[in-house]
């Protein structure tokens, strides 16, 4: 991006377009062009009619040679976004840092896990997909990959903090000769989202509880909520085991998927022991890019201090916070760039309402709790990811 303030387009009509809405991007100067709810429900009339004109079998074997050549150059390649926007690997790792705060080792990582992730397309059908994406990790463009493997044409609303990967695997889908009639970036302010799932045949969307309650009821929808991770550790496994175990799951990915450990469920005798070992692994880990699970920084400004806050006003009398950093800590020029450091929480009952169980934030955070069989049951019935040890019991 040169000095000026750069719009990153949207694409739709299979063009890359501007708009007269756009929104500030955290990083350098940037702006997202946001497509009204009237313009897209034009665009559907308009994709209707390009899909009945363009009749050509796209067969599956095809497709799926495609998606894979296009993660290759999502991962290594030069693509141009928009007629300006020419953007190689390190300025896309560039624009990760300083939009969203995934530093490089991070962006290599979910890249390679995208490129396991190629889908083996079925028998494709005539439905116009929607993916609406979260802004914690870019390992979820899988969705976007699948529905264009089965679908007639996805329609992609990527993140209004993070739309960088979403405009880039467009690009790259369009440089290997996607048909452009069969995509769609459709950025979009949040309220406009329901009006996108009306629009389209098919839908998956993520995000948070609220975001999932505002779209529910359509009949082929997908909704991606909080994951709500636990990991139930066994009587009798050792402290310096159940931490090797416990620290990737709950620092692993910067602690941005939804499947990463927050609430830690032990039997009652030992759980203090295991929650201070714990804090003190996660209290060593350093904020640089070198680190063996890298942390993110924290993007617009404010964010870490809030995230932060959340943890300690959910304490309730009686739980301990365990960590012993600073809640953030600022590194880079200026302390331009913010740190939400990890926290971990000692709950005094094992409350399944408890407000820190599952408790989601954008940064390592789990709560250790002494649970009885009941209430490690309970908690477990309320996660999604439910982790074991590998020689745990079933």
């Amino acid at each position: 991006m040169n000095a000026r303030t750069a719009v990153l387009p949207a694409f739709r009509r299979a063009g890359w377009h501007t708009s007269a809405d756009t929104l500030r991007l955290p990083g350098p100067p940037a702006e997202l062009a946001l497509v009204p709810e009237v313009v897209a429900a034009a665009d559907r009339r308009w994709w209707e009619a390009e899909a009945l004109a363009h009749e050509a079998e796209f067969r599956p074997a095809d497709r799926r040679r495609l998606l894979a050549r296009a993660l290759d150059l999502f991962t290594d390649g030069t693509v141009t976004i928009g007629g300006s926007l020419v953007q190689g690997p390190a300025e896309f790792r560039a624009a990760m840092w300083a939009t969203a705060g995934v530093p490089a080792a991070l962006v290599d990582r979910w890249c390679g896990l995208l490129r396991e992730a190629v889908p083996d397309a079925g028998v494709p059908d005539d439905a116009l997909s929607l993916v609406s994406l979260p802004g914690n990790t870019f390992s979820c463009l899988e969705s976007v990959l699948s529905e264009a493997a089965r679908s007639a044409a996805v329609w992609v609303r990527p993140s209004r903090r993070e739309p960088f990967s979403a405009a880039r695997l467009v690009a790259a889908l369009l440089a290997v000769g996607w048909p452009a009639w069969r995509l769609g970036l459709y950025p979009t302010e949040r309220r406009t989202l329901r009006g996108l799932v009306r629009l389209t045949d098919r839908q998956i969307v993520y995000g948070g509880a609220d975001l999932a309650a505002s779209v529910r009821g359509a009949p082929r929808l997908t909704v991606h909520g909080p994951g709500r991770g636990c990991a139930l550790v066994p009587p009798g496994t050792s402290v310096p085991e159940a931490v090797a175990w416990l620290l990737p799951l709950v620092a692993g990915d910067g602690g941005r998927f939804c499947g990463n450990v927050r609430t830690v469920v032990c039997p009652g005798p030992g759980a203090d022991t295991l929650a201070v070992a714990l804090a003190e692994a996660l209290d060593a880990l350093p904020t640089g890019p070198a680190a063996p699970w890298p942390l993110t920084a924290c993007r617009p400004p404010g964010e870490a201090e809030r995230a932060a806050r959340g943890v300690r006003e959910r304490l309730r009398p009686g739980d301990r916070l365990l960590t012993r950093r600073p809640p953030t800590a600022r590194t880079g020029a200026a302390g331009s760039d913010v740190y939400a450091l990890p926290a971990l929480a000692l709950l005094a009952s094992d409350d399944p309402g408890h407000p820190l169980v599952g408790h989601e934030v954008p940064f390592p955070f789990a709560a250790v709790v002494p649970a009885s069989p009941a209430g490690a049951e309970a908690i477990a019935a309320g996660s999604l990811f439910v982790h074991r040890p590998p020689e745990g019991p079933a």
